[in-house]
């Protein structure tokens, strides 16, 4: 699973990805996944003016997601029971939710935030 900032940065800046990430993410045999949560954090960020140039991002958001062969994962209750449940001190609500799915789902998470390496359950690769 990606986390929003690396597939933003897949999209727009690959050169901050990591080597082992970018070339993951450049393998079409490696399975790549987002969250539905992402789509919102993107729209949100770029709604309250925090992610300004996302615009062009949020009207192509599907069209950009087949270009980088990334599937969509949508958020369920089951997602969302744990997300809410979670014994973890990170309030961030996108965050929370895209644990909760590597963990329901059993998917690693590329992230370089370091917030999710406390996470017992979260395989962070980066």
């Amino acid at each position: 699973m990606l986390d929003t900032h690396v597939l933003l940065w897949a999209l727009t800046e690959p050169a901050r990805l990591s080597e082992p990430i970018r070339a993951a993410v450049a393998d079409r045999r490696t399975e790549l996944f987002v969250s539905a949560a992402s789509a919102w954090e993107i729209a949100t960020k770029q709604r309250l003016g925090k992610l300004p140039q996302a615009e062009v991002l949020t009207r192509a958001y599907r069209q950009h997601l087949a270009r980088l062969a990334v599937d969509s994962i949508p958020v369920t209750d089951e997602h969302a029971l744990l997300a809410g449940s979670l014994e973890w001190q990170h309030r961030d609500p996108f965050d929370r939710m895209i644990a909760a799915q590597c963990m329901t789902e059993s998917l690693p998470l590329a992230t370089a935030d370091e917030a999710f390496r406390t996470v017992s359950g979260v395989q962070v690769l980066w």
